[in-house]
């Protein structure tokens, strides 16, 4: 199937270059690419080759591009569910973080109870990972087999700093 050269202006011509040479994201280097080698009036099977991506992505490129131009070179606004704790959220769990130390258990039933925000215990723990707080929790074998320092044996107590 023979496809026509795509009718692009200098200006369309200039910035799609433009976007190649400097653009920020490769995947709008890449579709620019596309449109200019369309352009220059290649087959879809010789850029499919040259870009190492599938044919149909390639089709699928020059049809973005036919209905709605540049929007076609631009990353789409990725899915997913809605973020479940905001930035006010994130602000208090700092806080209560900072000011004592609670267990996650501890910080989402406050965080229930004082915001109405119900969100799983990982998410929790996310969160507060990114804000630089780190979870540790003590051993059971350490607080068994705690045994204050003067009832150790000679060889394993501290020496005394003069």
């Amino acid at each position: 199937m023979t496809l026509k050269t795509l009718p692009l202006t200098d200006d369309d011509r200039q910035q799609l270059r433009k976007i190649v040479k400097y653009g920020d994201d490769w995947r709008e280097r890449h579709r620019a690419q596309t449109i200019l080698l369309f352009a220059e009036g290649k087959q879809a099977k010789d850029i499919a080759v040259a870009q190492e991506i599938g044919l149909d992505t390639v089709y699928e490129r020059r049809l973005y591009w036919l209905a709605s131009g540049f929007e076609a070179i631009r990353n789409k606004k990725q899915g997913g569910a809605p973020i479940k704790l905001t930035d006010e959220h994130r602000g208090q769990l700092r806080r209560w973080a900072s000011d004592e130390a609670l267990t996650a258990p501890q910080l989402l039933a406050k965080l229930q109870d004082t915001c109405q925000v119900v969100v799983h215990e990982n998410t929790l723990r996310r969160a507060l990972k990114q804000m630089g707080f780190v979870w540790k929790r003590t051993r059971h074998s350490l607080k068994k087999n705690a045994t204050p320092s003067s009832e150790l044996p000679p060889k394993f107590r501290l020496p005394k700093v003069t």
